[in-house]
């Protein structure tokens, strides 16, 4: 049994994970904003104010916690670097800090020619701030993170929905996994399968991965 932490539970990706986490008997604070926005979170689940964006936060919650599940969203694109400044700088100085799993975004994962999806011409540009705001925490992860144990989960770069629970997926690192039709997509339920598994049997510690059907 793990102590999770996961900051955005009261969001589409941080609930499911933070249920998923609950349901396989972890111990599970949700850090949210506003607490009484979570009437949905199963009882056992503990919900508390914080963000990941605070220090104050990272402060409280860390020390108790194996793992701090990042699943925030609804912001600009400083966003996503702040928050994953604040982790890295206030885990750098605990003694026995725990991981830091993110959920990024699939903008960033690698198309065919070899650039980031969102450097692509056709890329909405509803998006693009989003995107670059996932994009700067990645590679603050990959270059400023020494000393700090940290994974950064994409999922596809956009049939990404709520839906079934199937418990199956497949994994990459840095490009899209497509199936034989060329598609990459899972569902919401099954990306928190995947953020779950990570934490339980870690097999992309200090990178990026993702996951599709």
């Amino acid at each position: 049994m793990s102590d999770i932490v996961v900051f955005g539970a009261g969001g589409t990706a941080g609930s499911r994970i933070a249920v998923e986490a609950f349901d396989r008997g972890h111990r599970v604070v949700a850090a949210v904003r506003r607490p009484e926005a979570t009437s949905y979170l199963p009882a056992g689940i503990r919900v508390v104010t914080g963000d990941a964006t605070s220090e104050r936060s990272v402060r409280e919650l860390a020390p108790d916690a194996d793992a701090l599940v990042v699943a925030i969203g609804g912001g600009d694109r400083t966003l996503w670097p702040d928050a994953a400044r604040t982790l890295i700088d206030g885990l750098r100085a605990m003694p026995a800090a725990p991981r830091i799993i993110h959920v990024g975004g699939g903008a960033t994962l690698l198309s065919p020619a070899g650039r980031q999806l969102l450097d692509e011409p056709d890329f909405p540009e509803e998006y693009r701030d989003a995107a670059l705001g996932q994009a700067d925490a990645l590679e603050l992860y990959r270059s400023g993170a020494d000393g700090v144990s940290w994974t950064y989960v994409s999922p596809p770069p956009l049939e990404f929905h709520p839906g079934e629970r199937t418990g199956r997926y497949r994994t990459g690192t840095d490009r899209p996994v497509t199936d034989a039709e060329g598609r990459s997509v899972v569902s919401y339920e099954d990306l928190a399968v995947a953020v779950v598994d990570e934490i339980e049997n870690p097999q992309f510690r200090n990178m990026r991965f993702t996951v599709a059907y």
